[in-house]
């Protein structure tokens, strides 16, 4: 960062809390606000979902091969092939937008190429199939299978334009060889087949599907059954998980594992609670009117299906955080107020898979060029496809 940009930032910040009305009752309830949005974050998203994200980051770093990983994910990979299991593993995952950053840069500097990177960056929180059927449940079929298409394609869309705006710098990562901050890869004398590897990965990703389970709106059906067990298969894929643990893997492996997990906990929680910190301030926790910016006036803007409207519900549902499944809830709410079709369908795709705290994390890996222009398609293609929508549902 260059001086003059520093400059500018600590005078921005410095006027900010200069000219800060504290006094003002909504100022105060805000800054209260904020701090009860991050205590609710770590009691109900590190230890279920960062934690288990973070361990799954770690496997892939230390024992996943960066062959594995270029010929599924990689820049060579046939696009089918890379950007299908891109955005199918993402849709098996039901986690918000910071859950999957660890995930993501794990695969990334492993070598996954940007664009299917990308591609599972986004299809992780936007593509999650819990959501996407309650979804259609709550707000009607044609929204369900709206954001469903909506999120594939985008998914993939993204992906491909990414790579194509940054195939110089891929050119040059692929070049220059493995990413230096990444793990090396496998501790080299390992007796484990390559199933037992896959095994140990799926585990602990069914441990992240199923202590996450989201409870169902009805009483029966497959969802309502896993509910009521959910816990018990938790308990007992963490059972199979201490055997792998203890008859498959040495001492010196795991060790390069805990810290292959602890340098993306490094890297990535100061960030992630300092952007739920200011999500807070500036919009309050999900569903409840007590940040800077009231409620009232985002219902207000989101009406009707301009391309005013849709490019707020873009942009504000791009900053704020969303945990996984409580957008339905607030979009209930939204409609209610009068929002329409195409901005509801807007938020759909741009909220869930983007955050302030998610933003912050993926310029530390990418960088403000990349982010910025990720960020900016999801918001583009946010804004257009919920134009069409709200023109065909009126």
């Amino acid at each position: 960062m260059k001086e003059r940009t520093k400059l500018l930032l600590m005078a921005g910040v410095f006027l900010a809390i200069y000219v800060l009305p504290i006094e003002h009752p909504r100022v105060q309830g805000a800054l209260l606000e904020g701090f009860r949005l991050l205590r609710w974050y770590a009691r109900e998203h590190v230890m279920l979902c960062l934690v288990p994200a973070f361990f799954i980051a770690g496997a892939i770093a230390e024992f996943v091969s960066q062959g594995a990983v270029l010929r599924y994910l990689g820049s060579s990979a046939p696009r089918t092939v890379a950007y299908g299991v891109a955005s199918v593993s993402g849709a098996v995952l039901a986690v918000c937008s910071c859950t999957v950053l660890p995930l993501f840069a794990s695969i990334h500097r492993r070598g996954a190429g940007l664009g299917p990177a990308i591609a599972f960056l986004y299809s992780g929180p936007a593509i999650n199939v819990l959501a996407i059927i309650l979804t259609a449940r709550v707000l009607g079929v044609g929204l369900g299978i709206a954001r469903a298409v909506g999120a594939v394609v985008f998914s993939v869309v993204i992906g491909l334009i990414m790579a194509w705006l940054f195939r110089t710098e891929e050119r040059e990562r692929l070049e220059n060889g493995p990413d230096p901050f990444s793990v090396q890869g496998p501790v080299a004398g390992g007796s484990r087949r390559g199933w037992q590897d896959a095994a140990f990965l799926a585990v602990m990703v069914g441990i992240l599907v199923f202590a996450n389970w989201g409870a169902p709106n009805r009483e029966v059906g497959l969802f309502a059954l896993v509910w009521r067990v959910h816990w018990q298969l938790a308990g007992a894929l963490l059972v199979a998980l201490a055997y792998m643990i203890l008859r498959w893997y040495r001492r010196e492996e795991l060790e390069g594992w805990v810290r292959a997990t602890w340098a993306f906990a490094v890297q990535i929680l100061p960030l992630l609670f300092g952007g739920v910190l200011v999500a807070g301030w500036l919009m309050g926790r999900p569903g409840r009117d007590a940040g800077l910016i009231p409620a009232a006036w985002i219902a207000t803007a989101v009406g009707g299906n301009s391309v005013a409207a849709n490019l707020f519900a873009a942009v504000a549902g791009a900053f704020m955080y969303f945990a996984t499944l409580t957008e339905v809830p607030i979009l209930q709410t939204l409609l209610g107020a009068g929002m329409g079709q195409g901005p509801a369908l807007t938020l759909l795709l741009a909220g869930p898979a983007l955050s302030l705290p998610n933003m912050l994390v993926i310029n530390s890996y990418l960088g403000p060029r990349r982010t910025g222009a990720y960020v900016g398609l999801v918001i583009v293609m946010a804004t257009l496809t919920g134009l069409a929508w709200g023109a065909v549902a009126g």
